[in-house]
């Protein structure tokens, strides 16, 4: 036997007798990863890919050359459950905000219907889990912003009655009964018809997102709601001080009602020295969506491509720093240590926001499900993360619905 492969030998036996376990290779955990994966239902609670529809010459069922998300790369990243963001500007409201949000629900549901062999609409966890079953895209609906219902919670049954499944409170803005995190408080939270809008939520199944809202809008919410909140696209105010993340306050309440906080990829919401910098070159996130808002009128998806090719360009210059897509791990992580992996998932903002290096679309979900195993994740709370608790949450939305209709 040559020194070497003695010396392999030895140490596989030493290993085995210390340990008591197989001594595993970098390449078995990246083949246990992707089955892990690839198994598993992974859920993403926030992409505005929904902007891309009203773009001519864009189809999700073709692999497209730029943008985050389509069928083919979500096939080829494990991304079977998606939340399409319905979004229009926080500063249309009323009866022309309500037709809006009404145009793109129509839009998601003709998408779906298009390709009828890879998706499925989908309203209940039921729905996502026969969907995974029938080896089908679930796809669901998000409105990112109380406004689009126009004070009238008629439209928001109707919505419902849609196959929305969640609402975030506010967005860029302060709406007429809530306030944002990016806007000078109004109303103090949420105002008393705010209250009523987070009871109706709960009667209809609608979660309540919190993404974008103030903190105290977030504490009002989590006081009226008989049902958990989720943070649909929101990171950990502790690694990066952005008013849009959550401080390990909120992340401890909202755990301790069952809550979930889906982690968000973007650059400026998950580094510090990288929101620091890019504010001091570009302003905050309201101030450079209105710099493009001008030149790109109302097509949203502009907006989102020109605030990713500067911030691309800025990094090139040097002016920004790098990001990698570890920093998601980081989050993911930090929430997970203060809360449990039964509270966390993934809530990626693709389409809308500008990714991290190494996570250019959702092809690339999977190093998510490496990272973690190789941090020493159980299967379980691995599966948990990428969608288990959103379907977890989702399902107990639906048995608070029911216990309140049922009531006389």
């Amino acid at each position: 036997m040559r020194p070497v492969r003695a010396a392999t030998y030895v140490l596989s036996i030493c290993c085995a007798i210390l340990f008591s376990v197989p001594c595993t290779s970098a390449d078995d955990t990246a083949e246990r990863a992707r089955a892990i994966h690839f198994s598993s239902i992974v859920v993403d609670t926030h992409d505005d890919t929904t902007q891309r529809f009203l773009s001519p010459g864009f189809d999700i069922g073709k692999r497209n050359p730029d943008g985050h998300v389509d069928i083919p790369r979500m096939r080829e990243g494990g991304m079977n459950a998606i939340f399409f963001s319905i979004w229009i500007d926080g500063r249309t409201m009323g009866p022309a905000a309500v037709v809006k949000a009404l145009d793109q629900i129509d839009l998601v549901r003709q998408n779906v219907r298009k390709y009828p062999n890879d998706m499925v609409l989908a309203r209940t966890a039921e729905d996502v889990r026969r969907a995974h079953a029938q080896g089908k895209i679930a796809a669901l609906m998000g409105v990112e912003g109380g406004h689009m219902m126009g004070n009238d919670l008629h439209v928001l049954r109707i919505f419902a009655d849609l196959g929305v499944r969640y609402m975030t409170l506010t967005h860029f803005y302060n709406d007429e009964w809530a306030d944002s995190s990016t806007a000078k408080p109004e109303h103090n939270g949420l105002t008393d018809f705010g209250r009523e809008v987070v009871r109706e939520m709960n009667r209809q199944g609608i979660l309540v997102d919190i993404s974008h809202v103030s903190d105290k809008t977030f504490y009002d919410a989590l006081a009226i709601s008989k049902a958990p909140l989720i943070a649909s696209h929101s990171s950990c105010r502790a690694l990066c001080n952005h008013v849009r993340d959550m401080t390990d306050e909120m992340i401890k309440a909202l755990a301790a009602k069952g809550g979930v906080i889906q982690i968000n990829y973007e650059r400026s919401f998950i580094d510090r020295a990288y929101k620091d910098a890019e504010e001091k070159v570009s302003g905050n996130v309201v101030t450079m969506f209105d710099a493009f808002k001008k030149e790109c009128q109302d097509d949203d998806a502009c907006i989102s491509k020109k605030l990713n090719e500067q911030q691309e360009k800025l990094t090139a210059e040097g002016k920004l720093p790098h990001v990698s897509w570890e920093r998601i791990v980081d989050h993911i992580d930090h929430a997970v240590k203060l809360v449990g992996a039964d509270h966390v998932g993934l809530g990626s903002d693709f389409d809308g926001a500008t990714m991290p290096e190494g996570m250019e679309d959702c092809s690339q979900l999977p190093k998510i499900t490496e990272a973690l195993l190789r941090k020493g994740y159980s299967e379980e709370d691995i599966r948990k993360i990428l969608g288990g608790n959103t379907l977890r949450i989702m399902e107990q939305a639906e048995a608070v619905s029911r216990e309140l209709n049922a009531q006389p």
